[in-house]
């Protein structure tokens, strides 16, 4: 499959996305920047989300519109206030996908509502994402696979039935293109978590390609996803995490990012095929395999023993394996200390 021209799948190199959400800290001129560094790091794509805090939730002051968990990282804040904070203003997707795509990435985002898809389709945007949180919200599904653009979804807390009815949503709505990313919705996640064996099952399960929405810290565990056959990475972005911003605890920084898009590259290259023998560039290495070489001169009719007869390195003679045939046969001529043994010197 692809998605604006960029082949995703297992014989492409990973598909990087860059994840904005509310890291521009309600600065645009931070989110231009945002954008200037992630093309810089590597990234092939630039994701926003795209709600307001009244299409995500209702400014009430009761305790369930309220994060209460301690351990959560937005513990105390209201709903409202959190989403006021984080979210992107409609206003300047615009300008921000038109800077991505200046600079070479795929722009795209998640819509959080039916008039988020609606705006969105107005600036044509090549795909969408579904995030975790709303993988069972079936209408918005059908929305956004209505459109017949590739749409990847995120699989965080849902169980395979509830994944079954999002895809089965998805694909009769008129989605050909799908990408389930294993995710862990907790911010920051932990790696024990992950359970990213998870991934190879995805793909099986649902016949599409599979990647990871990763909000682990550093970048071990995207490497690990792909060795397990994942061909997309979504990984949150900052320009720096001592800038603060509701997501930059769990979110990387440009060089971290830049080594995310090699490190997981060398991963894929490194998984290559089923081979066994050596490769075209280790034909030169024959050589320094061990072989019998004559260690000692030897007279014509010498018996050949350990004394004169041992295996090192480089490997021009005989393989180590013929030592003991060897043992106890004659030379047929003198030999020289030095000479690698050949059946021929028998």
């Amino acid at each position: 499959m692809n998605i604006a021209g960029r082949e995703i799948g297992a014989h492409m190199p990973p598909f990087m996305i860059a994840e904005m959400s509310g890291n521009h800290n309600q600065s645009l001129e931070r989110a231009l920047q945002i954008v200037e560094a992630a093309a810089r790091a590597g990234a092939h794509a630039l994701k926003l989300q795209t709600y307001t805090a009244e299409t995500m939730t209702l400014n009430l002051s009761s305790a369930e519109f309220f994060v209460s968990d301690p351990n959560n990282l937005w513990a105390g804040s209201s709903l409202y206030d959190l989403y006021q904070q984080a979210h992107t203003p409609w206003e300047w997707h615009e300008p921000i996908f038109a800077r991505a795509r200046e600079l070479g990435m795929i722009a795209f985002s998640t819509p959080f509502d039916e008039s988020a898809v609606d705006f969105l389709e107005s600036l044509d945007v090549p795909a969408y994402k579904i995030a975790s949180f709303e993988n069972t919200d079936l209408p918005l599904i059908r929305k956004v696979a209505a459109t017949g653009k590739p749409v990847i979804i995120s699989t965080g807390m849902a169980s395979i039935a509830e994944l079954d009815e999002t895809v089965r949503a998805a694909r009769e709505a008129g989605c050909v293109d799908l990408i389930l990313l294993k995710c862990t919705s907790t911010y920051p996640a932990s790696p024990i978590n992950s359970h990213l064996r998870t991934i190879p099952h995805l793909g099986t399960l649902f016949s599409c390609e599979v990647g990871l929405s990763d909000h682990t810290l550093g970048i071990g565990a995207a490497v690990a996803a792909i060795a397990l056959g994942a061909s997309v990475v979504e990984k949150h972005f900052t320009l720096s995490r001592a800038d603060g911003g509701v997501d930059s605890t769990f979110s990387l920084e440009p060089h971290e990012f830049e080594s995310l898009v090699v490190e997981t590259e060398r991963a894929w290259q490194a998984l290559g095929k089923v081979l066994y023998g050596p490769t075209q560039a280790e034909n030169k290495s024959l050589m320094y395999r061990r072989s019998l070489y004559i260690c000692s001169d030897i007279k014509a009719g010498e018996v050949f023993t350990i004394d004169n007869v041992r295996a090192i390195r480089p490997g021009l003679g005989l393989s180590p394996k013929y030592l003991d045939f060897v043992l106890g046969k004659v030379a047929k001529n003198d030999i020289s200390r030095g000479t690698p043994l050949t059946f021929e010197l028998l």
